[in-house]
C-alpha cells in the first residue's frame, strides 16, 4: 500500500484528526475510535510498515518501550484490572489495517472482551524440529 493511501499513515502524521495521547517524531498514540474497552489505544508508527515482518528491530524496540510507559500511565488513570497488548499480522491473524500498530486494551473485571484460544499440545518431536529450524534463522 502506498503511504499516501494508508489511513493510519494519515492519522499518525496528523493529516486526519485523532484523539492523540502522545506524539513524538516516530510514533503517535491515539484512542481507538472503535474501542474494545474504555481507554483502548493504538500506537501507530509514523513511518509505514505493513506488519511485524516489515518493521525493523530498532523501531520495534522503541515502540515496545513506549508501550510500557503508556500502559503504566493508562493503568494509573483508568484503574484497569489488566491489559492486553495485541498486534495482528496478516488477514488470517485478524489484521484489518495493513499498517503496523499495537493495541493497548485495558481490561476490567466482567468486561466482554474475548482474546482466547483452545490450548493445544506441544509434541516432543515437533518441539525439537521447530527449535532447530527457527534457531538457524535467528
Amino acid at each position: 500500500m502506498k503511504k499516501d493511501e494508508c489511513i493510519f499513515c494519515k492519522i499518525a502524521n496528523g493529516k486526519i484528526p485523532s484523539a492523540t495521547l502522545y506524539e513524538d517524531r516516530n510514533f503517535r498514540v491515539v484512542l481507538d475510535v472503535g474501542p474494545a474497552t474504555k481507554g483502548h489505544a493504538l500506537i501507530l508508527t509514523k513511518e509505514h510498515f505493513d506488519d511485524i515482518f516489515d518493521i525493523d528491530a530498532e523501531t520495534a524496540g522503541r515502540l515496545f518501550s513506549l508501550a510500557s510507559v503508556v500502559a503504566r500511565a493508562m493503568k494509573k488513570v483508568l484503574h484497569c484490572d489488566g491489559m492486553n497488548v495485541l498486534q495482528n499480522n496478516g488477514s488470517i491473524a485478524g489484521q484489518t489495517v495493513f499498517h503496523f500498530h499495537l493495541h493497548l486494551i485495558p481490561r476490567y473485571e466482567g468486561d466482554s472482551v474475548q482474546i482466547t484460544w483452545p490450548q493445544g499440545t506441544l509434541e516432543e518431536e515437533t518441539k525439537e524440529e521447530l527449535i532447530q529450524l527457527i534457531k538457524k534463522e535467528i
